[in-house]
């Protein structure tokens, strides 16, 4: 069956690889074993290069290829605002003033243009409160200046 096995087959096998990685992927998985397909295909074309030398290469430049980009791919950059797309995290330790009741350990606090949802003792409007933690959605708030129990 591998007996007719040809150069031109890893370079197919190379493109399906590759197309797999442009449609599903986005891994570079698919990619580097699309690769490790071609350098098997330029193999194949030297005489004497058997089949079962061809799968052994294609098995071991799949591996050391994939483990290779895992081990020195470039990490992540930290951003300078970790907090931009997280508003609520950006109003903790912040104080306001609350425009309603905390009734229920439940109220609303308007900040700029968005009112939130705040949990915490129950307190008057017009009460100082700072944003402690931010659960889920909504925010949660102590009296300003009450110590943390």
């Amino acid at each position: 069956m591998f007996d007719t096995l040809l150069y031109w087959h890893w370079w197919i096998l190379a493109v399906v690889l590759i197309i797999l990685e442009l449609t599903i992927s986005g891994t570079f998985f698919f990619l580097f074993l699309g690769g490790a397909a071609v350098i098997v295909g330029l193999a194949a074309m030297i005489p004497g290069v058997t089949w079962e030398i061809q799968l052994f290469l294609f098995a071991t430049l799949s591996i050391v290829s994939v483990f290779s980009w895992r081990k020195w791919k470039p990490k992540p950059r930290e951003s300078e605002h970790p907090t931009l797309n997280k508003r609520g995290h950006q109003y903790i330790d912040r104080q306001f003033t609350l425009g309603e009741p905390i009734v229920n350990n439940t109220g609303k606090l308007i900040v700029a243009d968005t009112t939130w949802k705040i949990t915490g003792p129950d307190l008057p409007s017009g009460t100082q409160v700072t944003v402690v933690e931010v659960v889920g959605t909504a925010l949660r708030v102590e009296k300003t200046g009450a110590e943390a129990g």
